[in-house]
């Protein structure tokens, strides 16, 4: 996506990028917190497993533009700063791509059948917690890999 540009094209290029997934990131979380009785439903709220398909449907396009797009880009820029930074993505992608088995592992479980939902309130806790994990991974890539550039780029 980034090629045949400059060092400060591919910074701000993948800044964009970054700003967009944890928008996405965001709106996860809440959707996250609405299931898990964080926070009070609304009244015209649906509670049914349709706002769990569409909890479950924006988490799985989160993880994979992680996988398929936002990891590779970040480590394409912190290969062009060659300063060392991309080392880190060998240390954190195993872990990330534990915490994406599981969060796959609920989508495929306990979102898709009935049964699912009467063991919502556990597979949710598990999730929370993966997720947690696997947010501050990210943050550490996004911070070693990308936002360390910055000034360079300025």
């Amino acid at each position: 996506m980034l090629d045949n540009c400059t060092i400060e094209e591919r910074w701000a290029g993948v800044n964009n990028l970054v700003t967009r997934w944890l928008e996405e990131r965001q709106s996860i979380i809440i959707q996250f917190c609405a299931l898990s009785g964080v926070h009070e439903l609304k009244a015209d709220a649906d509670p049914s497993n349709n706002r769990l398909q569409q909890f479950c449907q924006q988490l799985v396009d989160y993880m994979s533009a992680g996988h398929f797009e936002i990891y590779y880009e970040l480590i394409r820029e912190a290969e062009a700063f060659a300063d060392g930074s991309a080392d880190i993505a060998s240390d954190l992608m195993p872990q990330i791509t534990l915490t994406t088995k599981i969060a796959m592992d609920f989508n495929d479980r306990d979102a898709s059948t009935e049964s699912g939902l009467m063991t919502l309130p556990k597979s949710l806790s598990k999730l929370g917690e993966t997720l947690a994990s696997r947010f501050e991974m990210e943050d550490r890539l996004i911070d070693t890999m990308h936002e360390s550039h910055r000034e360079a780029v300025a």
